[in-house]
């Protein structure tokens, strides 16, 4: 077993703590999103239980991004820096159960397992951490977007014209 794979449930019983740092480029599905693969994001994993006595696990995920900004398209620095608190549950019913008797939007529910994938988790943090339209707070340089501004644009009843 991978020292990354945990059995959540004996995780957060016995109260155990993991931290670390991952390369960037290690996260798939998260480099699919950032203008660039540099950086480390560092995690630290903590088991434990709520005041219902369900197990829960609490994930603290920081680092840096390079992510495009939708206005300039220039790629800048983006802050992660998030906590969340994941309840596990046994199975899909459970999760539902717990969701509804929690009733808080600050904790999510998850179903847990004996074989679950730290670095997948720290991946899902930071992804759920990204603005869903990043921008700067002002863009330093403009000359991409009046680039593509500028370009000629050909009517789109052009090709039509020909038809005739």
């Amino acid at each position: 077993m991978s020292a990354f794979v945990i059995d959540a449930f004996e995780f957060s019983r016995l109260k155990e703590r993991r931290e670390g740092a991952i390369p960037v480029t290690d996260l798939v599905r998260l480099v699919e999103e950032l203008a660039d693969s540099s950086g480390t994001l560092k995690w630290v994993l903590a088991g434990d239980s709520n005041h219902a006595a369900h197990p829960q696990l609490s994930l603290t995920v920081t680092g840096s991004l390079q992510i495009t900004c939708q206005r300039c398209l220039a790629p800048f620095a983006f802050d992660v820096d998030s906590e969340s608190v994941l309840i596990l549950a046994k199975d899909e019913a459970n999760a539902d159960e717990i969701d509804a008797l929690l009733d808080d939007d600050q904790v999510d529910v998850i179903i847990g397992s004996k074989a679950l994938d730290i670095i997948q988790l720290v991946e899902d943090e930071a992804l759920l951490a990204m603005p869903l339209s990043p921008k700067h707070s002002v863009c330093p340089d403009t000359s991409v977007l009046e680039a593509l501004k500028s370009g000629k644009k050909d009517s789109p009843f052009a090709m039509l014209k020909n038809l005739k």
